[in-house]
Order: C-alpha cells, then structure tokens, then sequence
C-alpha cells in the first residue's frame, strides 16, 4: 500500500505571465508532496476523487482528498492542501471551513472503507502553501490534526438536564 497510485502534477505556465487558480493549486500540490517526502512521510495516493453522494437537486458530488500518505509513526494521513499568492487578504486555512472538512471524512470514509483499512490510526492534516512572489521561496506549513471525525459526530439528546 505504501506505492504511490497516481503522483503526476504538471507545471504549466500561461502565455501571458499570469497564473490560474488551478496552476496555482497545482503547483501547491507538488510542492506539498516534496514537503511531505523531504519530513518523512510515505506518500500513497495523489487526488483521490470517489462519488460521495448527491446534493439536494440530485447531481452526483464528487470528494477529493488532495494528498494521502503515513507519516514517520504510521499513522494515515489525509491531507488537503491550500494554496495561495498571497496571504494579505485571508490565510489558506480560511478555506478549509465546515463544509469542506465534513466532505473530506466522507471521502476518506470511503478510501477506508474500499482498501479495508479498520482499526488503523488516522488523521486529517491540512498543509498551507502561501507563494508570495517568483522571488521569494514559499511559505510552507503543516498543520497535524487540523480536526478530527468526532466533532462531527451527532449529538444523542436525553431527558437529563
């Protein structure tokens, strides 16, 4: 399991200077794997997309989980990677809302579930990738457990008070 399944990222450049926010991410990812490499981690799989259900008007969602790799202990890591220009109007982590991280457990559910990992350590890492300019080398940070499965889990009521 610990072969990488898909790693490819390209490095594409438009004609004109200016980047896309998919070469943005893009090039947040490969840079993300390296940082990932260069601290110890194994890295298995590159942009992980399954179906993951439907949404309220019927069309099929799609989850991805950007990088998945085990760290130096082992333990499984689900890692999203946030990547921007410039960190002057919100952090990358500010994307990373609510909404984002309950559709990373279901993907990650999934990846469970399909390769018959039970019983196995895991968590749900978030890397932050802040380019600033050609100049400058970018700012790269990991954040380890950036939340977990439970704060999600539902809420049983009961007549005590």
């Amino acid at each position: 399991m610990s072969e990488i399944f898909s790693l490819s990222f390209q490095n594409k450049h438009s004609s004109d200077g200016s980047s896309s926010s998919r070469e943005v991410g893009e090039t947040g990812e490969r840079l993300a794997a390296e940082f990932l490499i260069k601290n110890n981690f194994r890295l298995v799989v590159a942009n992980f997309k399954v179906p993951v259900g439907r949404n309220r008007r019927g069309a099929q969602i799609t989850g991805e989980i950007d990088l998945i790799a085990y760290d130096a202990e082992n333990v499984l890591c689900f890692v999203e990677v946030k990547t921007r220009t410039s960190d002057e109007f919100a952090s990358p982590l500010a994307a990373v809302d609510l909404r984002k991280q309950r559709q990373l457990i279901r993907t990650a559910r999934i990846y469970r579930k399909i390769f018959r990992l039970r019983n196995i350590r895991f968590r749900y890492d978030v890397i932050s990738i802040v380019l600033n300019n050609a100049e400058a080398r970018p700012k790269i940070e990991i954040f380890k457990g950036f939340w977990a499965e439970n704060k999600f889990a539902k809420k049983i009521w009961t007549d005590e008070l």
